[in-house]
């Protein structure tokens, strides 16, 4: 296995102490003599790239702090793509460079309601394909590939890309109609009720979906170039296959479109309803000051000095005759605030 840098995670106990080395998970498959092997070491990949008809996949699991310079070394990757690889913090991209081709792609996928991504770099040389992930993405495990990863490298290092790729596009669509399954449970909660926290997730929802759009739209660029360029490592009869990624592509792009406006309109109407409540509230308080007004007026023309001689009997019938007819006015109008929907 090949050296590996240290962790840049310090142990707590001391500041001096040595870090714990990290070290990448190597496989791969390679095709020499008419027959397929496994590859388990750099030791093991080396004799193989001996022979000058073989033809490999290598796969790296590296976590944050890996170093892989000793396998892009061993590939003769020029050091640029070595150290574009170990950044890990690129964005979806295409590059050439001295005839060697390395794409950015992102293995993208959806749990608890959260988008999660994976930056992926794959290189493909004249007779190699090498692949450098993090935890969280397992290319061998892609439909694609049908577990047989050495059938696939045997019609070429290109056709495996496009294997690859084609198996990381495919996953966005079940992301895809899941988030739209959750804008249409957000939409039904913000006709019903319109809550706060429903208010957080549109707005988590809306950084997903951008994040989303940061990782494929760039994307399409790649496939442009896969399709449109005379690149001598992907044979002709194989730029079809590279175009239906590229047409899959632009239909996620397009939903991820669909699904912004959707999120937009969402946030449109939540604001909306929002406002009319707000209207309703101040409709109802106008309502029932309008009454408690009149009540006040009457009994401020008639002053509280009347109230003991009511209480006492004495007061004139023309006393209470004002005074029910003031009380029936306030319940018309609470009748007829109460019609018009104001109270």
């Amino acid at each position: 296995m090949p050296s590996a840098a240290p962790s840049p995670v310090r142990p707590a106990s001391t500041a001096d102490a040595t870090p714990t080395p990290v070290s990448p998970v190597l496989r791969g498959v390679a095709t020499t003599g008419g027959r397929v092997v496994e590859i388990a070491g750099a030791d093991e990949l080396a004799g193989i790239l001996r022979d000058p008809e073989a033809r490999v996949w290598v796969d790296l699991t590296a976590p944050e702090g890996t170093s892989v310079a000793d396998i892009t070394t061993l590939l003769d990757l020029h050091p640029l793509i070595a150290e574009d690889i170990a950044e890990r913090n690129q964005r979806a991209k295409f590059e050439e460079i001295e005839g060697t081709i390395h794409i950015v792609m992102f293995a993208v996928h959806y749990a608890d309601r959260e988008v999660s991504t994976v930056e992926v770099d794959l290189v493909l040389g004249e007779r190699s394909l090498l692949t450098v992930h993090g935890d969280g993405f397992d290319p061998f495990a892609l439909d694609q590939l049908r577990g047989d990863a050495g059938a696939v490298l045997q019609r070429g290092p290109d056709f495996l890309l496009y294997a690859i790729t084609d198996g990381l596009v495919d996953a966005l669509f079940p992301v895809m109609d899941a988030i739209e399954d959750e804008i249409d449970e957000l939409q039904d909660d913000v006709i019903r009720k319109a809550t706060p926290a429903t208010l957080e997730r549109l707005f988590a929802l809306k950084r997903e979906l951008i994040g989303l759009r940061r990782a494929t739209s760039p994307a399409r660029e790649i496939f442009n170039q896969l399709t449109n360029r005379d690149l001598s490592l992907v044979a002709p009869a194989n730029l079809l296959y590279f175009r239906d990624v590229y047409d899959h592509l632009i239909r996620v792009t397009d939903e991820l479109d669909n699904d912004r406006d959707l999120v937009a309109g969402t946030l449109d109407v939540y604001l909306s309803t929002i406002n009319n409540n707000l209207s309703t509230i101040m409709k109802r308080l106008t309502g029932v000051t309008v009454i408690l007004a009149g009540i006040g007026a009457f009994a401020g023309i008639f002053g509280m000095s009347e109230a003991g001689a009511a209480f006492q009997g004495n007061e004139a019938a023309g006393f209470w005759l004002v005074t029910g007819a003031v009380f029936s006015a306030a319940i018309g109008l609470a009748l007829f605030l109460r019609r018009i929907d104001w109270i």
